[in-house]
C-alpha cells in the first residue's frame, strides 16, 4: 500500500501509526492550503490540558498552493511554540534526548509551510526509524486507485477520526489519557519504545 496525505506540522501520533502500515509514502505537494487543518497546527498536552499550537501564514486561502506558503514570522511564534512545548514535556523522560534536534529547526526558521514541516517530518522519521520510501507528488490528482491509499484531509483537529484504535501510554498531565495528540507527545514520553508503539497499535487496529 502507497499512502497518499497531505504533510502536517509536528503531525498526530495516527498520522505515523498510518505511516508503518504502508510500503511507500506519498506527499502531495500539489494542493491547495486548506485553513485549520493541521497542515498549520498541532495539539500537545499542558498543565492546563490539549492546547493548540497553530503557525501563523502570510495570506494563506483556498487559492495558494501549499509549497508555496509563507510563514508569518512577525508574530514570534516559534519563540511562543517552543516555551510552551518545553513547559509541557520539559519533564517528560526524553525531552531532552530529542529537543535540541527540533528546536535546530524552529531556529533556522524555513521560509515556506512545506519546507517547515518537511524537516520535522524527516526528523520524526529518524527518531521512530521509519525508513519509508517517500516522494512528493508531481501534479495534482483527484481520485487514485490501489495500490495508492487516498489519506488527503481523512486526519482533522475538529474531527475524532473513527479509526482511532490507540492504546493509553503514560504522558505528564492529566489523570485521563489524551489521544491522538502530536507525535511530540509519544517521542518525550516513550522515547525509543514510541516506534514499537506505533507498530503494535497497528496491529491492535
Amino acid at each position: 500500500m502507497h499512502l497518499l496525505t497531505e504533510i502536517q506540522y509536528n503531525p498526530c501520533i495516527l498520522y505515523f501509526q498510518k505511516a508503518f502500515e504502508a510500503e511507500e509514502l506519498l506527499v502531495e505537494a500539489h494542493e491547495h492550503y486548506q485553513k485549520q487543518s493541521y497542515r498549520n497546527r498541532c495539539h500537545i498536552l499542558t498543565a492546563q490540558g490539549v492546547v493548540p499550537l497553530s503557525i501563523p501564514v502570510v495570506k494563506g486561502n483556498s487559492k495558494t498552493l501549499v509549497t508555496e506558503l509563507e510563514i508569518d514570522y512577525g508574530q514570534r511564534w516559534t519563540d511562543i511554540h517552543w516555551r510552551t512545548i518545553q513547559s509541557a514535556y520539559g519533564s517528560a523522560p526524553f525531552f531532552e534526548y530529542y529537543a535540541d534536534y527540533l528546536k535546530d529547526v524552529y531556529d533556522r526558521r524555513p521560509g515556506l509551510l512545506f519546507e517547515l514541516n518537511m524537516e520535522l517530518f524527516k526528523i520524526f522519521a529518524k527518531f521512530l526509524k521509519l525508513s519509508k520510501p517517500i516522494s512528493a507528488t508531481q501534479t495534482y490528482v483527484k481520485t487514485y486507485e490501489e495500490p495508492v491509499l487516498d489519506w488527503r484531509g481523512k486526519l482533522h483537529p475538529k474531527k475524532e477520526p473513527d479509526i482511532l484504535h490507540l492504546r493509553p501510554y503514560r504522558q505528564v498531565f492529566g489523570k485521563q489519557f489524551a489521544s491522538n495528540l502530536s507525535i511530540l507527545d509519544l517521542l518525550f514520553n516513550l522515547g525509543p519504545e514510541a516506534s514499537i508503539y506505533l507498530q503494535n497499535s497497528a496491529a491492535f487496529c
